[in-house]
């Protein structure tokens, strides 16, 4: 059994009190998460959580195990970020040449070009090519060595993908617009407000709901339509309506409270952040390490949602 694996998937069915919850959370059947739990307590000779038809709740042991899982977590996460700075300082020399990333743009530009800026300083003979784009490009026909993309892979034959980090959804409307016009209490509602809509979903007014059992899809009405994220929050912060956003884009103004959160205890389909390459060869040492570095960075929780999460705008 690998103890770590099965830490994290407790800490996450804790955190949802739902074993269906947190294997979509983490890309896992419910059967695989209970699996992994039993193995867990048979280890450690304890129960850790009741089980119900309604719901999962800690024991007394689950409760007092979890602050030393959520902080062993931690610990490997920065103990993996530290071996990995280290051994690219030392034994990732040769890496040189050419680079060819694509991302998009909102993501490219809040987090990816630091990373990659930091990655190509542990390697001076390498030359990144950043490419950002909200389009779904192909990367196999741009000649891009990795793309970074939200959500689905256009060919699953074609190429690889290695996940790298949640992409967690978020409605977002601004403070002003909210006072105007009355914060909605219920998913059905929003077809009474003015949201925003992302252009490169081919059906991006049909939004999604999740809360327990329950399930909600709510067709929209589109006052603002743009092909970029940015854009879309800088509408949203102006008072032009509510915003389907993404957290790795919308934490500074959250933080700052130009974006407040709407429907928090109503949950978002789960996205991720994947890294994709071609399936056909191998990845070249270029592109391994540079999907270790990013996996050291957003892994277990990446840093945008470890700052909200730190604020209270986030369930952690």
């Amino acid at each position: 059994m690998d103890q770590l694996r099965a830490m994290e998937i407790f800490v996450e069915v804790a955190r949802w009190r739902s074993f269906s919850e947190a294997g979509r959370r983490l890309g896992l059947t419910r059967a695989m998460v209970s699996k992994h739990i039993l193995q867990l307590e048979e280890r450690l000779q304890a129960r850790l959580l009741h089980r119900s038809t309604r719901e999962v709740s800690l024991t007394d042991a689950g409760l007092a195990y979890l602050a030393p899982c959520q902080a062993t977590l931690a610990q490997a996460q920065e103990a993996t970020r530290t071996l990995h700075q280290v051994s690219q300082a030392t034994a990732g020399a040769g890496l040189a040449g050419p680079l060819r990333i694509q991302a998009p743009s909102s993501f490219g530009s809040e987090w990816l070009a630091d990373a990659v800026a930091r990655f190509a300083a542990l390697h001076p003979q390498l030359t990144p090519m950043l490419y950002v784009d909200d389009a779904l490009l192909d990367p196999i026909a741009h000649g891009f060595d990795l793309t970074i993309r939200v959500g689905g892979i256009p060919d699953v034959h074609a190429l690889a993908m290695r996940p790298l980090a949640p992409c967690r959804g978020m409605l977002c409307a601004s403070p002003d617009y909210l006072q105007r016009y009355g914060v909605p209490r219920h998913p059905q509602e929003l077809q009474q407000h003015r949201c925003l809509h992302f252009s490169h979903l081919t059906d991006g007014t049909l939004w999604q709901f999740v809360r327990g059992e329950q399930r909600e899809s709510v067709r929209v009405a589109a006052s603002f339509t743009a092909n970029n994220g940015v854009v879309l929050q800088q509408a949203a912060q102006r008072g032009l309506g509510i915003v389907y956003n993404t957290t790795f884009l919308a934490w500074r103004a959250l933080l700052a409270g130009t974006l407040v959160p709407v429907l928090q205890d109503w949950a978002l389909p789960l996205n991720h952040l994947s890294a994709l390459y071609p399936a056909s060869r191998q990845p070249s040492a270029k592109v391994r390490a540079l999907i270790d570095f990013l996996l050291a960075e957003y892994q277990p929780v990446p840093p945008w949602d470890r700052e909200l999460m730190a604020a209270g705008l986030l369930a952690s």
